[in-house]
């Protein structure tokens, strides 16, 4: 069964500096009408970064849509057509002032695609050096250094939810045993 649902029309709600909005008219398989709201996103990255002692380096910062504090792994958006791992590579040390000697890919994530096509792709650096960190003039970051087993533990307790992070440590965890 062919399970594709066919854009009949699309309309632009809003367009902004981080995200498009879109509302379109679908066919769905079985020939019936629905609309789908779609937000367009660039995309983002994620680093998982682990130092010579086994620590994950974790940023905190405030977030304004859940109104609290969450602990995260390096990460920032894409600008449109950007390579992922430049971007990965750039938030790493601006966000911890960190650069890898080795950055490996861990894949992608789909973190909403009931309405979202943001994708964020996520990366391992090790073999790490430290300069000092340079944040955007926006973003209020205090960085950690958290053990990965503790870090694993804090995910399974439901503590750390932040998705990007979350698949991040799993990923990590079930790769370096």
């Amino acid at each position: 069964m062919d399970m594709t649902e066919k854009m009949v029309s699309s309309e632009e709600k809003f367009k902004g500096r981080i995200l498009d909005v879109r509302l379109d008219t679908v066919e769905l398989p079985n020939g019936h009408g629905a609309f789908r709201e779609v937000v367009r996103h660039p995309g983002g990255v994620g680093v998982l970064a682990l130092d010579e002692e086994g620590r994950v380096l974790v940023v905190e910062q405030f977030r304004y849509p859940y109104g609290k504090l969450l602990l995260e792994i390096p990460a920032g958006k894409l600008e449109r057509g950007e390579d992922p791992r430049e971007a990965g590579i750039r938030e790493l040390r601006e966000e911890t002032g960190a650069t890898a000697g080795r950055f490996e890919s861990l894949g992608q994530v789909y973190p909403s695609p009931g309405y979202c096509d943001e994708i964020i792709h996520l990366y391992m650096a090790r073999d790490l050096s430290f300069g000092q960190a340079q944040p955007d003039e926006d973003e209020f970051l205090q960085v950690q250094r958290i053990p990965f087993e503790e870090l694993v533990g804090r995910i399974l307790d439901g503590e750390v939810t932040d998705s990007k992070t979350v698949a991040a440590v799993l990923k990590a965890k079930l790769l370096l045993g």
